[in-house]
């Protein structure tokens, strides 16, 4: 088998409430290989967002081991996380968090020009991602003029830009209403077996997370494997 692309070993994150301590992961194991879609699942409050977090570099975890491509990342200073996480790493959201004054185009094409890419060709690439989720014609148009599905599908492309190895996504679907979460849920998935990029995706959308490669719940603190109920 070949090296991970995302390699996590004892992941612990503890938050400290007016409550008291709430521990959200107690030690949690990992590997996602290249080209894998591993579905996460778990109630609201089990630790979903805070593992993708961890996992993407956007939160330090109090104890644990996180490697990228063979890299550990754990100990990495602030200026060399936001590096690995420009090259290596793209992330989705339930809210899709796009520039409301960029066209889909620009958009799509910004975190190539943050990261080096000419003008010209981010904004190719960036018409060729947008084509290939069916947004030919809506290139140029800024997302208050988009559909809801459409807007999430420009975020999709905008994580993919910078041809990631990894794909974060929290909830992706989970804004959308049940005919437009299949579609956009299938423009990622066929985006993401295309690019052959590692994946997760938490959802709260057994139906979604069935398709995928595996699917892991997160239950008190710990990662284990789901199998879809029988007649489910």
């Amino acid at each position: 088998m070949s090296e991970p692309v995302l390699s996590i070993r004892g992941l612990r994150r503890t938050y400290v409430t007016a409550a008291g301590e709430l521990p959200v992961l107690k030690g949690v194991d990992l590997d996602v290989q290249p080209g894998e879609i591993v579905g996460l699942i778990g109630p609201s409050g089990s630790g979903k967002s805070s593992l993708l977090h961890a996992a993407g570099l956007l939160e330090h975890a109090d104890d644990g081991r996180i490697s990228i491509q063979g890299r550990d990342c754990t100990d990495l200073s602030d200026r060399e996380r936001s590096h690995v996480r420009l090259g290596a790493i793209g992330f989705v959201y339930q809210f899709h968090h796009l520039l409301p004054e960029f066209s889909a185009l620009d958009n799509v094409a910004l975190p190539m020009m943050i990261a080096g890419v000419s003008r010209k060709s981010a904004r190719d690439r960036a018409r060729a991602l947008l084509d290939d989720l069916g947004l030919k014609e809506r290139v140029q148009h800024q997302p208050a003029q988009l559909s809801g599905g459409e807007q999430q599908r420009v975020a999709i492309a905008r994580a993919l830009a910078n041809a990631p190895r990894l794909l974060l996504a929290d909830e992706p679907t989970g804004n959308l209403d049940p005919t437009t979460s299949g579609a956009v849920f299938d423009s990622l998935y066929a985006l993401a077996r295309r690019t052959g990029v590692a994946a997760v995706v938490a959802t709260h959308n057994l139906e979604l997370a069935s398709h995928m490669d595996r699917v892991l719940a997160l239950r008190d603190g710990h990662l284990e494997a789901w199998t879809r109920p029988v007649g489910a």
